[in-house]
């Protein structure tokens, strides 16, 4: 800029702090990475991951009915079947239910990081934790199956009251353009924010007849996970209601 440029831009300023007007700062510009100052942590377990957020998935095996029969397929709620046919019981709950984890204090140049930016932005990512601290009790319940848990003695023939459980962890993109500082904080700008993309859906297995001589491994498996419900309880019972 030339020494008269500079000078008249001098006086355009000072002729505006002169008239009371405001002159504008320019807006924050993220410059570095965001960071999740912390270890999420699956407290039953003892998964770990240091993004932004973790989420356990679990899923148990069941009968559903379709197509006038019924088939066998996984599925993260409990199927009410009441009104099946004798044979197709299903377990009235999932002994150990789905769970998601953010990052309390997500923080971007040093500046606080809303919790919109991570739902809004975050990418989730599938990964297979280590289970080297998995508590005994369910060391003895479950079992390696792909890149998580399973309690299927067998993982290619599960039975029905079987679970598998999975992990995921979010991670976030670089934010220069997708975020701008309110207050302090930074928040998703409103141009940025990405249409939700319809779920897949889950193809049931094949149909299958239940055997009447093979009894039902539920019963037996919920009663193995009564120790991890009594934890799970007492730990809601402290934190009282969400």
């Amino acid at each position: 800029m030339s020494g008269l440029g500079g000078f008249a831009l001098l006086l355009v300023g000072a002729g505006a702090l002169a008239s009371g007007q405001d002159v504008a700062s320019p807006p924050a510009v993220p410059e570095g990475e965001a960071r999740s100052n912390g270890e999420l942590r699956d407290p039953d377990f003892r998964v770990v991951t240091r993004q932004f957020a973790l989420e356990r998935r679990v899923e148990m095996y069941q009968w559903g009915a379709g197509d006038g029969g019924y088939r066998r397929i996984w599925n993260a709620a409990p199927i009410d079947s009441a009104g099946f046919a004798p044979g197709y019981e299903n377990p009235p709950e999932l002994p150990i239910g789905s769970e998601r984890w953010w990052a309390p204090e997500p923080t971007l140049d040093d500046a606080p990081l809303d919790v919109s930016v991570l739902k809004q932005l975050g990418q989730w990512r599938g990964f297979r934790p280590g289970f080297s601290r998995l508590p005994a009790n369910l060391a003895a319940t479950f079992q390696p199956e792909g890149d998580g848990l399973g309690t299927a003695e067998n993982p290619l023939d599960p039975q029905i009251g079987d679970l598998r459980v999975s992990w995921r962890e979010l991670t976030l993109p670089p934010l220069a353009g997708s975020v701008e500082m309110r207050d302090g904080v930074w928040f998703v700008k409103p141009e940025a924010v990405r249409p939700t993309p319809p779920q897949p859906r889950a193809e049931p297995a094949e149909a299958t007849m239940p055997s009447a001589s093979a009894p039902a491994r539920w019963p037996w498996l919920f009663a193995a996970l009564l120790p991890v419900l009594a934890v799970l309880a007492l730990r809601r019972r402290r934190k009282g209601p969400r």
